[in-house]
C-alpha cells in the first residue's frame, strides 16, 4: 500500500535534494550545497514502492556507483535478514549458514575484502572456526535483526571521505535515529518461525520486535528504542566426503608394499578390476577419503537492542548518543556414519569404475578390509557471538557555510564458546564389522554400501565401542576504538569541500585449543555400553535429495546422545593416556582453555587517516557537470604477538628421523609491520538528457591481509630430517591487498519509481597473499647429522658408508651427546635448518563485468517487477589439469535476481528469485595434492504477503526458501561430490501494530 503522510511544516529544499541530503547523513559526509525553495511540502511514500522510490533516489544523486535498500516502513525492511536483502542488489550475492544468510560478496570480492559499517563507522567481526582460530575480517549479517534498520547502502566505489578496508564494496548499516522521523512512531510485531528442516524441534518458535522513536520539547530532544528476540530451530542432513578428494597422475602406481621405493601413497593398482583406471601421465585420477552422512539439529537465539538519544540544544548543534547490542545463542548436536577410505586396504577382486580422462573419476570406488570399522560419531556444542557499538556524534554548523562534525565510537565483536563441551566436539564410536565397502557417485548424491565382514545382515550394539575423540574451544574477540573529526566547507553554491581525519585502532585477538585422543580404532571392552546407549535408525529415509532413495544406500546407522556417551567414557577411560594437551576437568572428555599450548594470537593495527574531497559543480550548455575529486592518506602500524613452539633439544632418533623437544613453556613473539598509502578518487556524473545520467569513476582501495596471513612467530614441527625441518609463519609485514578501480555507467530514470541502467566496471589488484620457501635456524638448534661426528664416521667408514653405519659407529664411539640409541646435538655441530614457508605479496589479479538493472512499476496498477543481472570476469582460473599448488580468484560468478511485486489497496506480495552461478570456494581441500572446491550454481525462490487491515494492524506471512532447494559443491569434477546439504523451507507468519 501507498500512503501519503504529510507534515504541519514545510521544508526548504526540492525533493531530489532531499535523497542527497539524505544519502549525504547517512554517510557523515556532506554534498553540495543547492538553493532553497520555499513551501515545498515533504511527502514520504510507504511501502514496497515507497522504498524502491526512496533507494533509487539515493543511487541517482549519489556520486559514483551506490545502491541501497530503504526500510518499507518504520520496523519492516523488506527481509527478515539484512544478507538476504542485500542479495537483491546488483552484483551482490551471499553465502548461507544454517540455511540463512551470513556474509556478502560483491562484484566477486569476498567477505574478507569488503568492509561493513555501521552509521559509517568500522565494525569489528568475530567467528568461531571448527579446527583453527579465526582469522576473517568478514562480518556475519545473521547476527542483526532488520526490525531496527532504517537502510542498508553500498558503495561500490571508493571514495575519500569513507573509511577505508573493502576493495569489493564498503557497505553502510543505519540505524533509526529520531530526528530522522520526528514525532511519535512506533511499530510492534509479533512473529511465528515454522522451520520445516528440523526433525526434533518445535513445530513453531516465537519472534517479538518493537520500535519506539519520538522526539519532545519542540523537536530538541529524541529518543529512539528498538529490539528483538527470536528463537529458531532448525536443522540440515548432508552428505560428504568429509577430508576431500587425493587425486594422483594417471602413471602413479601402487605396487602391493608400501614400504618400498617408488609406492605412490593414494595409488591403487592396475589390474583388470580397475576398469578404464587411467595410467597416463597426463591424467589425473582422484579417489575418496571418505563418504559420510551428517544430521544435525540447531537450536538459535538472536537479541538485538538499539538505543538512540539526540539532542538539540541550539538550531546550529546536535548530538547524538547511540548504543547497538546483539547477541546469537547457538547450540548443535549432531551424528554422523562414515566410512574411512585407506588406499592401502585389500583390492584383489574388489572392482573400482573409472570415467574417461584426463581427469577421471570413479563412478563406483569400492574397498575391502574385513574388519574395518563401522564408524558413528556425534557433538554436542554451543556458541555465542556478542556485538557492541557505543557511539557518539556532534554536528555543528558553525557558519552558514561551515559545518564541523565529531564522531567516536568504541565497538567489539566476541565469539566465544558457551558450555562445558568447547565450541565444537566429537565423540567417535565403532564396530569392527565393516568389510567391503562401496561409494558410487553420480552428479547428485552420493552413496554408500556397505558390507558386514561377519555375515550378518545389520551391526549388533554389543559390538559397538567409543573410538577417538576431540573437544576443541575457539575465541574470537575484536575491538575497535575510533575518532573521526569532519568538516565541510561551502565555498558557493556549486564548490564545496569536504575535510577531515581520523584515529582507529583495532585489536584482535584469535585462540583455540584441542584436546584430542586419537584411538580412533576402538577402545574398551565389550559391554563397557550397554545397548541402551544406542537408537538405531535408517540412512536412506533420512534424506530427501535426487538420488537419496538408492536401494544401495546403507540403511543403519546408531545414533547417540552425546552428553550419556561422555559421562560414561570419563568414568571409564577418563585417566587414559593419549593426548599432550588434557582439558580443563583433568582428563580427555573435555576442552581446553590453555591457548598458549595452541593459537593464542594478538594483533593490534593503529591507523591514522586524513582525507579532502573537492565537490565541484560546472555548468554545461545549460546541464550540470558533477565532479567529485578527493585525496585519502592511510598509515598503518601493525603490532602481533603470539605463541610459538620453542625447542631446546634435537635427537637423532632415527636413519632417517630428528626429534624436535622442548623442555620450556612456549613463549610468545612479536612482530611488526607498517605501511602507508595516498589513495585517489575521482567521480564525475552528468545527465546529457532528462533523467539519463552517465558516470565515470575511478579510484584506489585498499583490503587488509586475514590475522593468520600476519600472525608473528613460526609453527615449526617436532621432527626433521637430514635436510632439516619444515615450519612455517605469517609476516607482520604484509601490504594490504591494493585494488585500482574503474567503473562506466548509464542510468535512465524515466519514473517516480522505475529505471533502467548499465555499467562496466575493472578492478586491477596486487599484493594478494602467496607463499615462498627460505631456509632458516631457528633458536640456534644444531643438526646431530652434520658436525665434527658425522665428518669423522665418513671419514672412519668411507665416502660409501650409509647413514645406518655412521649412525651405529657414532652411538659405537659414544662421548658427549650420545644417550643410549639417541644422538643430541652439541654445540659444535652446524646449525639446523628449516624449510620455512612464508607468506609473501606476490599476485597481482585483474577481474571485470557488466552490471544490468531494471525497475519498473506499471503505472497506478499496484504491480511492478525488478531484474537485474551481474557478469563478472577474471583473468586468474583454476587449472583441473595441474596437481601443483595454484593462485586463483575465489568467488567469481554471475549473479541474477528477478523481482515481482503487488503494491496497491492495503495488499503487498512479492514473489523473489535469487540465483547464483558456479564458483571457486577454495583451493587446497584434500589430502596430498591440493584440490579446488567449487560451489554449485544456487537459486531461491522467497514469498512475502503482507494485508493492512486498517492505517494500524497488519497481518503478513513469508516464505524462505519456499522450492526446498540443496546446496552441493565439488571437487575437479561433479562427480567428485564434497558437499550435498538438504536445507529445507521456512515460514513465518505475524502481525504488526503501528501508529
Amino acid at each position: 500500500m501507498s500512503k501519503t503522510l504529510t507534515t504541519n511544516q514545510s521544508v526548504s529544499f526540492k525533493k531530489k535534494l532531499v535523497a542527497t541530503a539524505v544519502a549525504s547523513a547517512m554517510m557523515g559526509v556532506s554534498g553540495f550545497a543547492f538553493a532553497q525553495d520555499d513551501n515545498i511540502e515533504e511527502v514520504v511514500v510507504t511501502g514496497i514502492k515507497g522504498s524502491l522510490q526512496r533507494s533509487m533516489d539515493i543511487k541517482r544523486e549519489a556520486q559514483g556507483v551506490v545502491d541501497a535498500i530503504s526500510a518499507e516502513d518504520i520496523g519492516k525492511f523488506p527481509d527478515t535478514n539484512l544478507a538476504e536483502s542485500l542479495q537483491r542488489i546488483t552484483g551482490v550475492s551471499i553465502d548461507r549458514a544454517n540455511g540463512e544468510g551470513a556474509r556478502v560478496t560483491v562484484r566477486g570480492f569476498g567477505p574478507d575484502y569488503n568492509l561493513v559499517t555501521l552509521n559509517g563507522r568500522q565494525m569489528p567481526a568475530s567467528g568461531i572456526e571448527d579446527t583453527t582460530a579465526a582469522a576473517s575480517r568478514s562480518f556475519d549479517f545473521s547476527n542483526i535483526a532488520s526490525e531496527g534498520i532504517s537502510g542498508v547502502e553500498v558503495y561500490k566505489t571508493g571514495r575519500a571521505s569513507v573509511t577505508s578496508g573493502g576493495i569489493g564494496a564498503t557497505i553502510n548499516v543505519l540505524t533509526s535515529r529520531p530526528f530522522d522521523n520526528p514525532g511519535l512512531k512506533a511499530s510492534f510485531g509479533v512473529k511465528g518461525v515454522m522451520d520445516q528442516s528440523t526433525d526434533k524441534g518445535e513445530d513453531i518458535t516465537p519472534e517479538l520486535s518493537g520500535i519506539y522513536s519520538n522526539t519532545f520539547a519542540d523537536d530538541t530532544f529524541g529518543v529512539s528504542l528498538s529490539a528483538s528476540y527470536q528463537e529458531r530451530e532448525s536443522g540440515s542432513k548432508t552428505a560428504s566426503t568429509g577430508a576431500g578428494w587425493y587425486s594422483s597422475p594417471g602413471n602413479a602406481l601402487y605396487d602391493g608394499d608400501w614400504g618400498q621405493a617408488g609406492a605412490a601413497w593414494g595409488a591403487i593398482p592396475t589390474n583388470a578390476n580397475q576398469v578404464n583406471r587411467p595410467t597416463s601421465a597426463d591424467e589425473i585420477y582422484s579417489i575418496p577419503q571418505q563418504l559420510k552422512y551428517d544430521f544435525n539439529e540447531v537450536q538459535r537465539t538472536r537479541t538485538n537492542g538499539q538505543l538512540a538519544l539526540q539532542y538539540r540544544p541550539v538550531e546550529t548543534v546536535t548530538t547524538t548518543l547511540d548504543y547497538t547490542y546483539s547477541k546469537q545463542d547457538f547450540s548443535q548436536q549432531y551424528n554422523d556414519l562414515s566410512a574411512w577410505f585407506g588406499w592401502n586396504n585389500n583390492f584383489t577382486g574388489i572392482s573400482t569404475v573409472w570415467t574417461d580422462g584426463p581427469i577421471a573419476s570413479p563412478l563406483m570406488y569400492a574397498e575391502e578390509n574385513v574388519g574395518s570399522d563401522y564408524a558413528m560419531g556425534a557433538g554436542a556444542y554451543s556458541r555465542i557471538n556478542e556485538n557492541k557499538s557505543l557511539g557518539l556524534n556532534v554536528e555543528w554548523a558553525a557558519t552558514d557555510r561551515l559545518t564541523l562534525e565529531f564522531d567516536a565510537h568504541q565497538s567489539e565483536a566476541e565469539s566465544r564458546p558457551d558450555g562445558k563441551n568447547g565450541s565444537h566436539n566429537v565423540i567417535g564410536t565403532t564396530a569392527a564389522v565393516r568389510g567391503k565397502s562401496s561409494a558410487f557417485f553420480t552428479d547428485k548424491f552420493p552413496v554408500l554400501q556397505i558390507a558386514l565382514s561377519n555375515g550378518e545382515t545389520s551391526v549388533n550394539p554389543e559390538d559397538i565401542r567409543i573410538s577417538g575423540s576431540s573437544f576443541r574451544n575457539s575465541y574470537t574477540l575484536s575491538e575497535i576504538d575510533q575518532y573521526q573529526l569532519k568538516g565541510t566547507l561551502e565555498l558557493d553554491n556549486d564548490f564545496t569541500i569536504n575535510l577531515g581525519v581520523a584515529s582507529t585502532t583495532v585489536e584482535n585477538t584469535g585462540r583455540f585449543a584441542n584436546v584430542q585422543r586419537d584411538t580412533w580404532g576402538g577402545v574398551g571392552q565389550a559391554g563397557d555400553f550397554d545397548s541402551s546407549y544406542w537408537h538405531s535408525s535408517g540412512v536412506a529415509s533420512e534424506f530427501d535429495l535426487p538420488g537419496s532413495n538408492d536401494p544401495r544406500t546403507v540403511n543403519q546407522t546408531y545414533l547417540f546422545n552425546f552428553e550419556d556417551v561422555r559421562k560414561r567414557a570419563q568414568q571409564l577411560y577418563g585417566a587414559d593416556a593419549g593426548s599432550t594437551a588434557p582439558g580443563d576437568c583433568g582428563d580427555w572428555f573435555c576442552p581446553s582453555t590453555d591457548y598458549k599450548n595452541g593459537t593464542d594470537r594478538f594483533t593490534k593495527e593503529e591507523s591514522e587517516s586524513a582525507y579532502i574531497q573537492f565537490n565541484k559543480s560546472v555548468d554545461i550548455a545549460g546541464r550540470a557537470l558533477n565532479t567529485v575529486l578527493g585525496f585519502r592518506y592511510e598509515s598503518t602500524e601493525v603490532t602481533s604477538t603470539s605463541a610459538a613452539n620453542t625447542f631446546d633439544i634435537v635427537k637423532w632418533v632415527s636413519d632417517n628421523e630428528i626429534s624436535l623437544q622442548s623442555s620450556v613453556d612456549r613463549e610468545y613473539v612479536s612482530d611488526t609491520g607498517k605501511y602507508s598509502h595516498m589513495l585517489p578518487s575521482l567521480d564525475v556524473s552528468f545527465e546529457v538528457v532528462d533523467d539519463v545520467i552517465l558516470r565515470a569513476s575511478a579510484s584506489e582501495t585498499i583490503a587488509r591481509p586475514g590475522y593468520n596471513d600476519i600472525q608473528a612467530g613460526a609453527s615449526l614441527g617436532g621432527q626433521a630430517g637430514f635436510n632439516g625441518g619444515n615450519g612455517s609463519r605469517g609476516d607482520a609485514g604484509l601490504l594490504p591487498y591494493e585494488s585500482t578501480n574503474y567503473d562506466l555507467s548509464a542510468e535512465w530514470y524515466y519514473n517516480d519509481a522505475s529505471y533502467l541502467s548499465v555499467g562496466y566496471f575493472k578492478k586491477d589488484v596486487q599484493n594478494f597473499i602467496g607463499t615462498r620457501q627460505i631456509r632458516e635456524n631457528f633458536y640456534g638448534l644444531r643438526n646431530p647429522t652434520s658436525g665434527p661426528r658425522y665428518r669423522a664416521a665418513v671419514a672412519a667408514l668411507g665416502s660409501g658408508a650409509s647413514v645406518s653405519d655412521i649412525r651405529a659407529w657414532i652411538i659405537q664411539q659414544g662421548g658427549p651427546g650420545v644417550d643410549g640409541t639417541n644422538i643430541l646435538a652439541l654445540p659444535e655441530d652446524d646449525l639446523l635448518e628449516f624449510n620455512v614457508t612464508v607468506k609473501s605479496n606476490e599476485k597481482e589479479a585483474s577481474i571485470d563485468g557488466w552490471e544490468f538493472a531494471v525497475q519498473h512499476v506499471f503505472g497506478e496498477s499496484g504491480f511492478g517487477a525488478i531484474a537485474n543481472y551481474t557478469m563478472v570476469d577474471g583473468d586468474i582460473a583454476y587449472d583441473n589439469l595441474s596437481l601443483d599448488e595454484q593462485f586463483a580468484l575465489l568467488g567469481l560468478s554471475d549473479t541474477a535476481n528477478l523481482v515481482g511485486f503487488y503494491d496497491k489497496d492495503g495488499l503487498q506480495i512479492r514473489i523473489a528469485y535469487n540465483w547464483r552461478d558456479t564458483f571457486l570456494a577454495g583451493t587446497g581441500h584434500g589430502t596430498g595434492n591440493p584440490n579446488p572446491v567449487y560451489v554449485e550454481d544456487y537459486g531461491q525462490v522467497d514469498i512475502n504477503v503482507s494485508y493492512d487491515i486498517n492505517d494500524n494492524l497488519t497481518v503478513f506471512a513469508e516464505g524462505i526458501n519456499v522450492t526446498d532447494e540443496y546446496t552441493r559443491s565439488h571437487a575437479r569434477t561433479k562427480l567428485q561430490l564434497m558437499n550435498m546439504t538438504q536445507l529445507g523451507p521456512r515460514y513465518n507468519i505475524g502481525v504488526r501494530y503501528s501508529f
